[in-house]
């Protein structure tokens, strides 16, 4: 795409400024109904409809980008409700372009409804960043405010779809299809750059600006409401220039009232004795021409194509959800930077602007070259094999991901580690488990957690610990599904014990969790953002941090104050701080525990599978479009384009179905889509090699002439009969 952008460019040297009769001196002198880009045949008029879209995709793109985690984390669903919910308003966004095409067609027109349609789409976009302020009301108010938000955002968004493109298509002239064929490429690269950008920096708005005390989704959402209003305004300041279509009546509704009349036609005469006739759709023939029903025919003919195409969508769309919800559990740091979870996407948009002039300069002629015949058929169940394997790999990150995941107790069972915080070797036992064989040296970080089995929903153990020669028994109650830390400590000359509840699940948004063990005489303030205050002999509940080096925190007692140097605390660990007391020194000092292990595996390792279904919707998404619009006449491709959108709705349905009905284990719910994926390929393999391909408008004249062959022949039966 680039390098086709500098090539055109010194073809075609031009500036975008206003002609008329007024034009400063050099302005080329142009229509004034439709001014042109001097030097060009390019109306100026489409430099504002560019403008638009990409103000447009930057909008919508960038408040998908943060829209999972804002359902987890500020909305506190669970994942599978988030993932449903995400999808549902996916899949609406590709059902109302045909609400949008509708209105267009059959009664504002074009431009009237790209207008109306986009202040709904700026009303949606307003209300929804109002229901991301905290202060503004409860969790219902907020979530009826984003529910509101998005169905007007997937209303606006959907409906403008079929129009934007195809009225920049409508201010070319004719005779100009060479300039309008190249004004779509720069369309679809409007589109990808405002995808790429926007999902880049919005994550940074939401994870690196703070308000309200915690990730500013408010302005996340609220940048894309301005480009939204930037967009509308542009497209509006373009009025005057505009070439505007009154009008045609909906090609779609025709259609389906030509499908429904022949079916309904069918039933009715399937006991008469009529003549059989060759299509069923020819029972149409007593209300419609012969050449809508033969247009008619051939766009079913792809549509029944399209009938496995959205399980590649269902997979495709999940980089916004799971994928994303997988990012949150890894290691995001790059060294000079640390990259948020949600902006991983943008390899998406960034991989498309990239592989496309690859494939079609680079892989396409080489296949060519070994004689290798790569329909379009072909290519399609490439991509969809590509995005399979993407899948296979996103399961493999999964497993890896849960090795370092917490055990999670289920009814009887409890895990337990034990911290010593004495000044010798102790030995623990418990009578009835065989648990801590060895001896455990003061200090010493825990190997990991112990399998408690209980006799019931809780249980009293008796924990019997051996200390300098001396034996020492303790009694605590431990509850099933839980996890605990055994602390053994001095008081006062006397060893004794304190058992704390663990956190189990490792902290959201991929940051770390910290609390504070004071096992001095008194109490200490610490000053880790807010204070907090920590009586004697007790613990703090876990406080969730921003992953980073903590080395300046204050720790104030009655009689003095101390800085601890805590560390790094990295992404999705779990720190247990102990306050203890250097007596030779006299100061305090911190010995810190990492009870659950940091995220161990590097985001860079999504790499992979963003490559794989990257160049599988190169392969499936622009192949599939360019050969369904080659096999529909020219009438019926706005009805191919609302079929292929709704191939994306059906598959956002399908990931909403298997995230509410069938609740599995990430990685084998990654494995179910990858095997489905790959059974789809097979069947829609087969389906294309039964498929032959056809030049449309010769197949409309053949058929025509065939039929006014058939008109003749009756006409002259009927007259030999009058004779």
């Amino acid at each position: 795409m680039d390098l086709l952008q500098k090539k055109e460019s010194k073809e075609n040297t031009f500036t975008f400024i206003p002609t008329g009769d007024n034009a400063p001196k050099g302005v080329c002198p142009a229509e004034k109904k439709s001014p042109k880009i001097c030097g060009t045949n390019y109306p100026l008029s489409i430099a504002f409809i560019v403008v638009n879209e990409f103000c447009e995709r930057f909008s919508y793109y960038g408040m998908k980008a943060v829209l999972t985690l804002y359902f987890l984390y500020f909305l506190h669903w669970d994942e599978n409700t988030s993932t449903s919910v995400y999808h549902a308003f996916s899949s609406l966004c590709y059902f109302t372009p045909v609400i949008g095409a509708f209105i267009a067609d059959s009664w504002l027109g074009k431009y009237k409804t790209i207008i109306y349609l986009s202040i709904v789409y700026v009303i949606g976009h307003a209300i929804k960043s109002v229901g991301a302020i905290p202060v503004v009301g409860n969790q219902i108010v907020h979530v009826v405010l984003s529910m509101t938000g998005l169905s007007l955002i997937a209303l606006g968004t959907g409906g403008i779809k079929p129009c934007v493109a195809a009225f920049g298509g409508d201010q070319f002239e004719e005779e100009h299809a060479q300039e309008r064929s190249k004004f779509f490429s720069v369309f679809y690269l409007s589109i990808n750059a405002g995808s790429l950008i926007s999902t880049f920096i919005t994550p940074v708005l939401r994870g690196d600006v703070k308000c309200f005390g915690g990730d500013c989704y408010a302005l996340a959402f609220g940048v894309p409401a301005v480009l939204m209003v930037i967009a509308l305004v542009v497209f509006i300041a373009g009025n005057g220039m505009y070439k505007k279509t009154p009008p045609q009546g909906n090609v779609l509704l025709e259609v389906c009232k030509c499908i429904w009349f022949a079916l309904t036609n069918r039933i009715k005469n399937r006991s008469q004795q009529i003549p059989k006739r060759e299509h069923w759709l020819d029972w149409a023939s007593e209300k419609y021409s012969n050449q809508l029903i033969t247009e008619v025919k051939m766009v079913t003919r792809v549509l029944f194509l399209f009938i496995p195409l959205p399980m590649f969508w269902a997979l495709f769309d999940q980089q916004g959800s799971r994928w994303t919800l997988q990012a949150t559990k890894m290691n995001a740091d790059f060294g000079r930077f640390v990259l948020q979870p949600d902006q991983m996407q943008f390899l998406n948009p960034l991989l498309i602007l990239v592989f496309i002039p690859i494939f079609d300069l680079g892989l396409y002629p080489l296949i060519n070259l070994c004689k290798f015949n790569f329909t379009p058929i072909k290519k399609m169940a490439t991509g969809m094999i590509l995005a399979g394997l993407a899948f296979a790999a996103a399961a493999v990150i999964e497993l890896k991901i849960e090795e370092n995941a917490m055990p999670d107790p289920v009814p009887k069972e409890s895990y337990i580690q034990v911290l010593n915080l004495a000044d010798s070797n102790i030995e623990v036992a418990v009578p009835d488990h065989d648990l801590f064989q060895l001896s455990i040296e003061p200090f010493q970080d825990p190997d990991g957690y112990s399998e408690l089995i209980l006799t019931g929903a809780q249980q009293s153990l008796r924990f019997r610990i051996q200390y300098r020669g001396s034996s020492f028994t303790f009694n605590h109650t431990v509850q099933e599904k839980s996890v605990y830390s055994l602390i053994v400590y001095k008081a006062e000359g006397n060893l004794t014990s304190y058992l704390i509840k663990d956190m189990w699940e490792k902290p959201s948004e991929g940051k770390a969790a910290i609390r504070f063990v004071n096992i001095l005489a008194q109490d200490v303030n610490i000053t880790l953002g807010k204070e907090e205050f920590v009586k004697s002999y007790s613990a703090s509940d876990y406080r969730v941090v921003e992953r980073g080096r903590y080395n300046n925190v204050k720790c104030q007692t009655e009689a003095e104050e101390s800085i601890l140097h805590l560390g790094l605390l990295d992404f999705g660990a779990s720190y247990t701080v102990f306050i203890t007391s250097n007596t030779s020194a006299k100061m305090l000092e911190a010995w810190k525990t990492e009870d659950i292990p940091a995220n161990n595996i590097h985001i860079a390792w999504q790499i992979p599978q963003y490559l794989l279904i990257s160049a599988g919707e190169v392969m499936f998404s622009v192949t599939g479009l360019s050969f369904s619009y080659s096999q529909a006449p020219v009438s019926m491709k706005s009805v191919l384009q609302a079929g292929w959108l709704l191939t994306v709705a059906f598959g956002n349905v399908i990931v909403l179905i298997v995230a509410q009905a069938a609740p599995l284990e990430q990685w084998a719910e990654f494995v179910l889509f990858a095997v489905l994926l790959f059974v789809v390929c097979v069947i829609f393999s087969i389906m294309g090699y039964f498929y032959t391909s056809i030049n449309p408008e010769e197949l409309i004249d053949k058929d025509n002439k065939q039929h006014t062959s058939n008109k003749n022949m009756i006409g002259l039966v009927a007259t030999k009969t009058e004779l």
